[in-house]
């Protein structure tokens, strides 16, 4: 059975959706409720909305911790990566690795996973990470502290906001300046 629910966090209303292997997906907020809820069901068209189960509902507290600001690494959610390519995986699982508040290069991961000169192809698999949050693209940055490739609603503002909340530092702060 595959089931979803909406949660309310600091930045907004998010989604998590799983199934009997784990979080399928989780979704941070669009412009409206209805955006949210459609852009998790891309994962999974014929979940169900339903009150989480004790394991799900602890997921949900902790990605709210998270986003309060708390130092949670989320990083005991399980994850079905049965829909995702070995190198998609690969990325995903180098980028849980990455604590609150740090950040690492695309080309950082590309050398982690083996893949010295993919720093395009680790943007292309954050690009379509479907467990964002969980999977923290928001802390994979361009080389000089640059922020970018975001595809959540808002964009960079969004993943600089994420960042900040973590207690995340750019090493030169001006440039930020005008995003928040």
């Amino acid at each position: 059975m595959l089931a979803y629910a909406l949660f309310e966090t600091a930045i907004g209303r998010c989604g998590l959706a799983w199934g009997e292997d784990g979080v399928i997906g989780v979704q941070l907020p669009e412009k409206t409720i209805t955006a949210t809820r459609t852009r998790l069901l891309r994962h999974c068209p014929t979940a169900d909305e339903i009150d989480p189960p004790r394991h799900i509902a602890r997921a949900i507290a902790d990605i709210q911790a998270l986003l309060r600001g708390e130092k949670k690494t989320l990083r005991a959610i399980p994850l079905d990566m049965s829909g995702v390519a070995p190198f998609y995986a690969r990325v995903y699982d180098t980028a849980r690795a990455i604590p609150p508040g740090a950040t690492r290069t695309y080309s950082e991961i590309a050398r982690a996973v083996g893949r010295a000169d993919g720093a395009r192809a680790v943007g292309q698999a954050l690009s379509r990470n479907p467990f964002a949050i969980i999977v923290p693209c928001h802390r994979v940055i361009g080389a000089n502290d640059r922020l970018t490739g975001f595809s959540a609603n808002g964009g960079i503002a969004t993943k600089l906001r994420i960042l900040q909340i973590e207690g995340w530092r750019a090493q030169e702060p001006e440039l930020f300046e005008a995003l928040t």
